[in-house]
């Protein structure tokens, strides 16, 4: 029995640090944000946001056309029991732009984009890199750590904005050719069900989703130890992490707008 205590007892000291150290460094890169017009960090900012952009646009084009269909067949179908096919066009909105779009461009840079900052941080933990730059009076939070998270930060809403238009535009398609409702209607049914809020939500949503996956990928990099093994093991965490605070902040955030 005291051995799964001070097992749980450990595990609990481990999180608390981890996530303090997480809050820490994304306090000091957000401390560092005024020296991005310096030539470097400008320069490490813009390859940041091309590398998560260039991976992350044809998945998410693909997964979100199909979820706006998913979503507009299932809502159709049930639509159809009462002969209201013709909101679908909102339904399919409301949960794209609201719900559906942030969530979706969340999971997918968590699982491409985040991973990819553990692994290349753990890497260069590992090998003593890390150590190397602080030897120099560089500070990774600057130097490492700022770029990236300024470039989910702004990649993210962009990218939850594209998975909105394309996944609306798929529920279109199928309502149209399998539901029977124009395109005309769909249109007018969705923008008078759309308000400010949805859209400011939405975009909220993805903004707090873009630092959370850069922070949990660098903390999780950053710490890394233990050669090859360890910045695996960094690597699974970064994204499992990643996964669980986009549902919860996701919930509180609804939660937070709609109460």
């Amino acid at each position: 029995m005291r051995r799964w205590v001070r097992a749980l007892g450990a595990w609990v000291n481990a999180s608390a640090d981890t996530a303090g150290y997480g809050v820490i460094l994304c306090l000091e890169a957000v401390s560092y944000v005024r020296v991005l017009f310096r030539r470097t960090s400008w320069r490490a900012f813009l390859n940041q946001l091309g590398i998560s952009c260039v991976e992350a646009v044809p998945v998410t084009m693909v997964v979100s056309v199909f979820v706006g269909m998913i979503v507009a067949l299932n809502g159709g179908l049930s639509l159809s029991q009462f002969g209201q096919n013709s909101l679908i066009g909102r339904v399919v909105a409301v949960g794209m732009i609201r719900e559906m779009s942030p969530f979706m461009t969340g999971l997918i840079l968590a699982a491409s984009i985040g991973s990819a900052m553990a692994a290349e941080l753990g890497t260069m933990s590992v090998s003593e890199e890390i150590d190397a730059l602080r030897v120099m009076a560089i500070d990774p939070a600057k130097f490492l750590v700022m770029p990236r998270l300024l470039a989910m930060a702004i990649v993210c809403p962009v990218m939850t904005v594209y998975a909105s238009v394309m996944g609306i535009a798929g529920g279109a398609v199928l309502a149209n050719t399998q539901l029977g409702v124009s395109y005309a209607l769909f249109r007018n049914d969705a923008l008078e069900a759309l308000t400010t809020k949805d859209l400011y939500t939405g975009i909220f949503k993805a903004f707090v989703f873009g630092i959370v996956i850069a922070v949990v990928g660098c903390t999780q990099g950053l710490r890394a130890r233990g050669g090859a093994i360890g910045v695996g093991y960094a690597t699974r965490r970064a994204v499992v992490i990643s996964y669980i605070l986009i549902i919860i902040f996701g919930y509180y955030i609804t939660w937070f707008f709609y109460r």
